[in-house]
């Protein structure tokens, strides 16, 4: 086995050296393998075999080519006593990594291939792995290979590692630009350019490729993109506020380090914040402690840097403090502000809950805000108080309720009727809660005057009880008999005194 190797190896270097001139896509390799169907199919008593290959692979780009590799070895299997001899054929894409120049090239691979074993069909393994190419010559690599082989076949899964020798053939190398560079070693294998720059133009010829230059028209330095650096202080030209003095603080000197440029600091040669133009400023008032009539103790510029009197320790100058002796953000002029709507608790009329309208919120979003709102969470029009109005079917129960709730002759007596209808009532009045109810009993005019006006209180009061048994709250209602005080129909006939007889129910808000 390492006779062959040798031979390869050396028909390969002849090979080399013959078509060294020029380079093309074709490459034609060599190595020997280390075969192991032990660990990948968890056995630990198989023993590694040998086997050798042949390639043959072609460069589809110069980050992807197409490898062919033919394998013969020995394969030693689980239940087997003698090691068998295999042959197999491989369709494989690498993915290089590193641009063809490089002196180490490393690339990852995949694919496909069919392996036939001796005294047994042949079986289809997928093969993945890793590999490098060592250049040892213009066109000649050492090349070291691992793979993971997973077989269609049970037990057939193998590990493989390789060490050989790759050549890239010399005839036919193809070179778009003319510019003396194969497109496989070529950055730009469209442009012609200098072999400085693996062959992509540089106009101002300062070693860096234009595809790469910050400045492709003015030399400069690889530090600085390729752009001019007058005062070499790394700052390119085009980027430096002082191009012909060297400094750090955007290509400007900082002779006290306190973050200003000299040519901007009012006091170059002593630290400050910018707040002061770089002087120094010890109360860390804003004011220059050379313009500071109080440099120890913080005070603002239109008092000289002095303090002002603040009697509640608000922050707020009590002569700019509405409330001087309770403190309170600046935003309320120093009044307090417990719900912190920005509305002062002297004028917010919700103080406790934070809102927009004269600090008080509105919940619901209906522009009416919660202090004049008689329904904060249900959405309404100003004219019914912030309320949702009664919606045409609710009206049309409590029209139907007046015709439709009945008792007995003479008396305030429901009849059982007309409980279906007061019960639509009570779900009515806990849809609409921040409404109230007013019942009202009328009688037709037969009868005594007083017998009437009892009666229809009485019939009023009935109905009154029901909605409270029906768990409503009695103060959300009030009753009253009008007896035949209100017709709403001529008592002359029959039709007329029927429809006079009657308890009406309305929904208001109070």
């Amino acid at each position: 086995m390492k006779k062959t190797l040798f031979t390869l190896l050396f028909c390969s270097l002849l090979l080399a050296a013959y078509t060294q001139e020029n380079r093309s896509p074709h490459s034609i390799g060599a190595k020997i393998l280390f075969i192991d169907y032990g660990r990948a199919n968890g056995v630990d008593s198989l023993n590694v075999t040998n086997g050798l290959e042949v390639l043959y692979s072609y460069a589809l780009h110069r980050h992807l080519t197409l490898a062919l590799p033919l394998k013969v070895g020995v394969a030693n299997v689980m239940g087997d006593i003698n090691n068998r001899n295999f042959v197999s054929l491989d369709a494989l894409l690498q993915i290089n990594l590193l641009k063809p120049s490089s002196p180490v090239i490393p690339y990852v691979f995949g694919g496909g291939g069919i392996v036939a074993l001796r005294d047994e069909n042949a079986n289809f393994q997928i093969p993945a792995g890793l590999g490098f190419h060592l250049r040892v010559g213009s066109n000649s690599f050492i090349n070291l290979q691992g793979e993971y082989r997973h077989s269609m076949t049970k037990d057939r899964t193998n590990l493989q590692l390789g060490a050989g020798y790759i050549y890239r053939l010399g005839k036919g190398a193809k070179d778009t630009d003319g510019d003396g560079i194969p497109d496989t070693l070529d950055e730009c294998p469209d442009v012609p350019g200098p072999k400085s720059t693996q062959g992509c133009p540089d106009r101002d010829g300062d070693g860096i490729a234009d595809k790469d230059d910050l400045c492709p028209d003015q030399a400069g330095p690889a530090a600085t993109g390729g752009c001019p650096d007058t005062d070499g202080d790394g700052v390119p030209d085009n980027k430096d506020e002082c191009p012909t003095i060297p400094g750090t603080l955007r290509g400007c000197p900082d002779t006290d380090g306190d973050g200003i440029a000299d040519k901007d600091d009012q006091c170059p040669d002593e630290p400050g914040p910018a707040a002061t133009r770089g002087c120094p400023d010890r109360d860390g008032d804003g004011v220059a402690d050379r313009f500071d009539d109080c440099p120890d103790e913080p005070g603002p510029a239109a008092n000289n840097g002095c303090p002002i009197a603040d009697r509640d320790g608000d922050g707020v100058p009590d002569i700019m403090d509405r409330c001087p002796d309770e403190a309170g953000p600046a935003a309320t002029l120093g009044c307090p502000d417990r719900d912190g709507d920005g509305v002062a608790d002297i004028d917010d009329r919700c103080p406790d809950k934070p809102g927009t309208f004269n600090g008080c919120p509105d919940t619901d979003g209906d522009g009416i805000p919660d202090d004049q709102d008689l329904c904060p969470e249900e959405a309404g029009p100003a004219s019914n108080k912030g309320c949702p109005e009664l919606r045409e079917e609710v009206k049309q129960v409590l029209e139907f309720a007046m015709r439709a709730v009945q008792f007995e002759t003479s008396r305030a007596t429901l009849k059982p009727e007309s409980y279906p209808v007061l019960d639509q009532i009570v779900q009515i009045l806990r849809q609409y809660p921040a409404y109230s109810l007013r019942i009202a009993g009328h009688t037709d005019n037969v009868g005594k005057d007083a017998a009437n006006q009892l009666l229809s209180e009485q019939r009023a009061k009935t109905c009154y009880e029901y909605l409270v048994s029906s768990g409503i709250n009695a103060e959300r209602m009030s009753f009253a008999g009008y007896g035949r005080m209100r017709p709403i129909a001529s008592n002359n006939s029959t039709e007329g005194r029927r429809l006079n007889r009657r308890v009406e129910f309305e929904l208001y808000i109070k």
